[in-house]
């Protein structure tokens, strides 16, 4: 009994002494044994009851193979005892991390650089081997400005800062970009200080923008904005500079403090700008290139870097005309010089005026009142536009067409290219104004003038009513205005919503167009004119009676009668 205790004894207590062995070597570096190698696993004997296999691919760091034969030894982490097959779960990675981790984390905690070498590229960014240790380099830390191709960047050995460790999850992101961004913040300090401006310096472009072009001068960063890279239009940097490109530019600005520089290319050549008040007098003519069309107007170029604006307005005679219809970009293009702004360097240029004024004829051959055949060119809903004479139309208001039963319908019966016999109204050359008429050619709908003078009372019907006021129509089809200032004499009593369309009214004659086609009207004026008359008619200086008694007394003596 007692052998057969003292075996069992025996047999627990080396038990005990294999399990306390497992635990203590599970999760640490252990050296082990290669026992054999094949194409996809190293086995290894760590010294325990089991050998372990490893990958060979955790033996491959940075494109570095390590090669190994029986009776090699390397260090090896022991993740767990054994796993689902019996085996003991090794890790090569994580004993090379286990390794360095203590390195790594001080050089983290000192902000110094670690040695690391870019292998591959992988999602959001690349991998790293920090000497065995892998790390990770997110996209945006690989420089201080993306950068599309990084070829030359793998397997170069170089230095990069740690920005993060996760020693329970074994991560590690490192940055290349805060090597540089250092390096840079010491070259530019010391480079800043000794620039001065109007400096010449030689440079390379480094990076294209919309706004303008990175110049790296000797390490440093320097920014040539859009509109100090030509005295010429520049509508991208790419149409003048490449990536690459060697340049020579010349310091314009350099802020110490913010250690920022500005770069000029335009500045080493003459400003074309200068004597062009001499060059290009007002008035004169001269030949360009136009160098852009846009909704408002054509910019000619007159001279090498110097841009002038045609106008939409000194473009041509005839109106709402696009200048895209007039001309296009890098066609030839004489002008005449309106105005120069040396101080904001805009020169205004104008076509028009290189053409005889058609308006000095227009007047002439058709002078008010005269009747002729014109094409409609156009057909709006407020009236028709007709050509008169080259590019010059005028137009007939609706107002100014034959009435019918709906005034909408009025224009239907036009169209465009059809001719049409109108009558000229008005002509006004200053304002570039023409009033023509259809109506006034039947005498039925005409509106003759010489019946109404100003200062007459007259009686018309309401045809319509809006906020500013009332529109009547007088005898022989006249058309009257009442403003809503000229409703009544009493504030209160000008409100619109008193009258009702088809309604008479008088009013007192204060206005007539000059062709009698439009008369003022004043229902104010009127009662003003009523009143004085009955005070001059019953009331005296010495009375002593009110306006509203003198009022009453006519009223009562005008009743009697």
């Amino acid at each position: 009994m007692t052998s057969g205790s003292d075996s069992r004894d025996e047999n627990f207590s080396e038990l005990f002494e294999l399990v306390c062995s497992e635990k203590i070597c599970a999760e640490k570096v252990v050296k082990g044994i290669v026992v054999s190698v094949d194409d996809n696993f190293i086995t290894l004997d760590v010294g325990l009851k089991s050998e372990g296999r490893v990958p060979v691919g955790e033996f491959e760091h940075g494109g570095k193979k390590i090669e190994l034969k029986q009776g090699d030894k390397v260090d090896i982490f022991i993740e767990r005892y054994e796993d689902k097959s019996g085996e003991i779960v090794l890790s090569r990675e994580k004993a090379l991390r286990a390794a360095a981790w203590d390195d790594f984390g001080k050089a983290y905690r000192d902000g110094t650089p670690v040695k690391g070498t870019v292998y591959s590229r992988v999602k959001g960014g690349f991998m790293v081997d920090l000497g065995g240790a892998t790390a990770f380099l997110p996209a945006s830390q690989v420089d201080v400005r993306p950068i599309k191709d990084i070829t030359a960047l793998l397997g170069v050995e170089q230095p990069f800062l740690i920005l993060k460790m996760d020693k329970a999850r074994e991560n590690i992101v490192v940055s290349r970009r805060g090597i540089l961004e250092g390096a840079n913040a010491e070259d530019r300090a010391r480079l800043v200080s000794n620039l001065q401006e109007g400096q010449k310096v030689e440079g390379i472009v480094k990076n294209i923008t919309s706004y303008g072009a990175f110049i790296d001068i000797g390490g440093v960063d320097g920014l040539l904005h859009n509109v100090d890279i030509s005295w010429q239009r520049v509508n991208h940097p790419a149409e003048v500079l490449a990536v690459g490109q060697k340049v020579t530019v010349i310091v314009v600005k350099c802020n110490i403090e913010a250690k920022r520089i500005s770069l000029g290319l335009k500045q080493l050549t003459p400003d074309p700008w200068s004597g062009v008040v001499e060059e290009f007098k007002v008035g004169t003519h001269a030949d360009g290139v136009v160098t852009n069309v846009t909704d408002y107007g054509i910019f000619v170029e007159v001279k090498k870097g110097v841009e002038g604006l045609v106008h939409i307005s000194e473009m041509s005679w005839k109106k709402n005309m696009h200048p895209s219809k007039v001309t296009a970009v890098g066609a030839a293009l004489k002008v005449m010089i309106l105005d120069v702004d040396m101080v904001k360097r805009r020169m205004g240029l104008g076509i028009k005026q290189l053409q005889p004024n058609p308006w000095n004829d227009l007047v002439k051959n058709f002078p008010v009142g005269h009747v002729f055949d014109g094409v409609i060119t156009s057909v709006t809903d407020f009236g028709l536009f007709v050509n008169m004479y080259d590019e010059i139309d005028g137009m007939v208001h609706i107002n100014d067409v034959p009435e019918s039963e709906n005034d909408r319908k009025r224009l239907e019966q036009y169209h465009k290219g059809d001719t049409v016999k109108v009558k000229v109204l008005e002509i006004d050359p200053l304002k570039e104004r023409i009033a023509l008429g259809i109506k006034q050619l039947d005498v039925t709908q005409g509106r003759p003038s010489c019946n109404i003078k100003k200062g007459t009372v007259v009686t018309g019907v309401i045809s319509a009513i809006d906020n500013d006021g009332i529109e009547v129509t007088i005898a022989d089809g006249i058309s009257g205005t009442i403003r809503k200032t000229d409703l009544a004499k009493d504030r209160h009593d000008r409100r619109t919503e008193r009258f009702a369309v088809g309604e008479k009214v008088d009013a007192k004659v204060i206005a007539i167009d000059k062709n009698g086609r439009r008369v003022g009207l004043s229902i104010k004026a009127l009662e003003i004119d009523e009143e004085e008359q009955v005070m001059a008619e019953y009331g005296s200086s010495d009375s002593g009676a009110s306006l509203g008694d003198i009022l009453g007394m006519a009223i009562g003596r005008h009743d009697k009668n």
